[in-house]
């Protein structure tokens, strides 16, 4: 699905698809312990244990980070590792208004890593699940500091540079890589009485 076939509400679409990641789980349901997705992207069914590892694992990603992507301008920030958790928040900002946002959280399960999300549209911050219900992507595997969770992985290129593969489920069952190449934005701190010197 290309980008001029879409339009701009196909797009939206196919943001909101992107992010919810819903054939993650449906295509983990049969798969083997480490089943490939795409390129970058693997799964593993329900009730197979994750392997050991700690939010601490992933303080790495503790900042500020933005990126071009889905037709528009896409953001993360992520807080130092606290009680076990780590949490987030993404958007898309396209011509100068957010499309959606989302509420992260990297928190520690079974002594492995669960990614958890929700999303909220951007004008009005209603949520897209119920209030009961969240996004899971149980961690698959950490190897070389590549992080790959359930349909979604992280790979980091140095200190200031990410690159995040997601898995989409597209029409007919197919199944299709997306990437967001993220940096990271050097924070100028305030000097007392919000000005800078």
């Amino acid at each position: 699905m290309s980008k001029t076939s879409l339009g701009h509400r196909g797009l939206t679409r196919c943001a909101v698809a992107v992010a919810a990641l819903a054939c993650a789980t449906l295509l983990a349901a049969d798969g083997l312990a480490q089943e490939k997705l795409t390129e970058h992207t693997f799964s593993r069914p329900p009730g197979e244990p994750g392997p050991a590892a700690q939010v601490e694992d992933m303080a790495w990603l503790t900042g500020h980070w933005v990126g071009e992507a889905l037709g528009g301008t896409v953001e993360e920030i992520w807080s130092p590792p606290l009680a076990g958790a780590m949490m987030g928040m993404f958007r898309l900002v396209e011509d100068e208004k957010t499309v959606f946002y989302e509420l992260m959280t990297i928190v520690e399960e079974d002594g492995s890593l669960v990614l958890r999300l929700k999303h909220f549209n951007g004008g009005d911050l209603s949520a897209w699940e119920e209030k009961d219900e969240a996004v899971d992507f149980p961690l698959v595997e950490a190897v070389d500091g590549t992080f790959r969770f359930d349909g979604l992985s992280f790979h980091p290129e140095g200190d200031d540079r990410v690159v995040v593969y997601l898995a989409m489920h597209g029409k007919e069952g197919a199944v299709e890589e997306m990437s967001f190449t993220y940096t990271r934005v050097e924070e100028k701190p305030a000097t007392a009485g919000g000005e800078d010197e």
